[in-house]
């Protein structure tokens, strides 16, 4: 494995060819690149922390188990399409299948200029198809696609923050929801039986108290007459 001190951004570089590695090895450093080498697709699964099922019968099956997980940040991947064992085509769909490095950007090289290779690889969601030999111009297109990384990653970082600041305060209104709902569905339900009764209560008390007025007014008129004043005269 090849590294670079104190780089900006860091790529995973994946090939058989111990000179197609150390070729692009070089021109990555060129570009300010801090680079990770590996012969084989099944070497950068174990880079990334991932690795193929030992206990499962399938060959392919893929363990998303960190083994060895070194926790470098990978800005991209370069890895060559032709390469025993796993193709640089199965190393990115496994890459792409992973929840947690499906972002990461892959580049596809090859010697061979197949267009239907391309597409395939272009369609399964690899960024730029190289043909070999790899020049610092090819490079040079790679900085926007590792930049894009670096963003996402930042505001995911950034969004992990908010959401353990917030846990707290969504936790206790979690906690209070509950009994506001059932309080609120209660309140609901009862509220309009209630305001019935209250009305029909207010309506039988004024109706009683109007009943008791009258019954006081009349019985004032017929137990003690009005005295008439006859013999009153007005002086003018």
């Amino acid at each position: 494995m090849g590294m670079a001190a104190e780089s900006q951004f860091h790529v995973l570089a994946v090939d058989d060819s111990l000179f197609d590695r150390k070729l692009i090895e070089r021109l990555l450093q060129k570009s300010s690149c801090q680079v990770t080498t590996v012969d084989s697709g099944s070497k950068a699964l174990e880079f990334l922390g991932l690795r193929q099922g030992i206990e499962s019968n399938d060959p392919n099956a893929l363990s998303t188990a960190p083994v060895n997980h070194q926790e470098v940040e990978v800005n991209l991947i370069i890895t060559d399409y032709c390469m025993p064992g796993m193709t640089g085509f199965d190393l990115l769909k496994k890459v792409k299948e992973s929840s947690a490095f499906k972002n990461i950007p892959v580049v596809i090289m090859s010697s061979e200029n197949v267009p239907a290779r391309i597409s395939r690889c272009l369609e399964e969601g690899a960024e730029e198809f190289f043909l070999k030999p790899v020049r610092l111009a090819d490079l040079n297109k790679l900085k926007p696609h590792m930049m894009k990384t670096k963003l996402k990653n930042q505001k995911l970082e950034e969004i992990e923050e908010l959401s353990k600041d917030e846990n707290g305060t969504v936790a206790a209104a979690a906690a209070v929801v509950p009994e506001i709902k059932g309080s609120t569905k209660a309140e609901i339900e009862v509220l309009p039986l209630q305001q019935d009764l209250l009305l029909v209560q207010q309506g039988d008390q004024t109706l009683s108290t109007n009943n008791k007025r009258k019954s006081m007014e009349e019985g004032i008129s017929t137990d003690r007459p009005r005295p008439r004043f006859d013999g009153i005269t007005t002086a003018v």
